[in-house]
């Protein structure tokens, strides 16, 4: 709670600025943004987030796929009428996507949904997360929620000095596959499986007090399921010393899941689960490559820890969509 009390002094902070100073950085942001050496990085992560192009979007094909596809609700709203909303949820993706949009003229229009997300809309939509296929173009991604996201630790721990086991606490073992997880592997000697949330629909002894992070750490292998679209504690297990365990991703979100390499960033198990114990038993007994697995990861999530490039992707991100979507 203590975090999340400065996370929103932060943000409060940072909209006091006023927003007419921000339109004004905002070109010579992207400036100086084009005079770095990484621009060409840059410019890869835009086209990642964002595929929107003009010559390939026709509204007509948009609105008959609208119409055959029963698509999640969008709000349109301009960026003038961009208000707080007393939602739960509601509250860190506004201020994530504040942060961002008071760059831009207030007239401006945009889609917009909060919250997870495995469908995707039928017209261009700023979301968190999007299911990973070649239809989801109208998916673009900003890096909302970050406070609950992208959490990144430093683990003192070294891989070699950790349990030869997996843990998984999870507060959702009601999804199908997670409860399947937990059917197949709550009384196995190398796993530790428990549901932080009680819950009468699952068995009494899989329920257990939530855990830190910290006692997450002491184990080689963390579970890494996605939920109602991504894996959330994925970005912390691949920050520190231990391995993500999981099934190739389904979903992917401001971390870029559908770039990470099975068995180079994560160990890739079936989707049914059967080759876990395998899988886990290999790399116990061939720690040099399990050690190399760590340095992948610990490399991948270092490409989201410069605070302001971040800041210069995601302005040019909206940029894009503002230029692209006419509709």
């Amino acid at each position: 709670m203590r975090a999340k009390f400065f996370y929103y002094c932060k943000a409060t902070l940072q909209f006091l600025y006023p927003f007419f100073l921000c339109r004004l950085e905002l070109n010579s942001i992207i400036k100086r943004a084009s005079n770095r050496p990484d621009f060409e990085y840059i410019l890869k992560r835009v086209e990642y987030y964002n595929k929107l192009d003009n010559k390939a979007l026709n509204k007509s094909i948009i609105v008959e796929k609208s119409i055959k596809e029963n698509s999640i609700d969008t709000t349109e709203i301009s960026i003038r009428d961009f208000r707080w909303k007393s939602k739960k949820w509601f509250s860190v993706y506004y201020c994530d996507t504040l942060e961002y949009i008071r760059y831009f003229p207030l007239h401006l229009k945009f889609n917009y949904f909060f919250g997870d997300i495995k469908t995707t809309p039928s017209i261009p939509t700023i979301v968190k997360a999007r299911p990973l296929h070649e239809e989801n173009m109208c998916s673009v991604i900003l890096k909302l929620n970050k406070y609950r996201h992208f959490n990144f630790i430093h683990d003192k721990l070294p891989f070699s000095k950790k349990e030869d086991k997996l843990i998984f606490y999870s507060a959702l073992t009601t999804l199908p596959y997670r409860k399947k997880f937990m059917q197949m592997y709550f009384n196995h000697p190398m796993c530790i499986c428990r549901c932080f949330k009680k819950s009468d629909k699952v068995p009494s002894e899989w329920n257990a007090p939530k855990i830190s992070i910290k006692d997450h750490l002491k184990y080689k292998f963390v579970l890494a399921l996605e939920g109602n679209d991504v894996a959330t504690c994925l970005k912390w297990v691949m920050s520190s010393n231990s391995i993500a365990v999981m099934p190739k991703p389904t979903c992917e979100s401001w971390f870029m899941e559908g770039t990470l390499i099975p068995n180079y960033h994560y160990i890739e198990i079936k989707r049914d689960f059967t080759d876990l114990i395998d899988k886990l038993n290999y790399y116990i007994f061939n720690i040099s490559e399990a050690e190399q697995i760590v340095k992948n990861a610990n490399e991948h999530v270092k490409l989201f820890l410069d605070k302001e490039r971040e800041k210069m992707i995601s302005l040019i991100v909206l940029k894009k969509y503002f230029e692209n979507n006419t509709f």
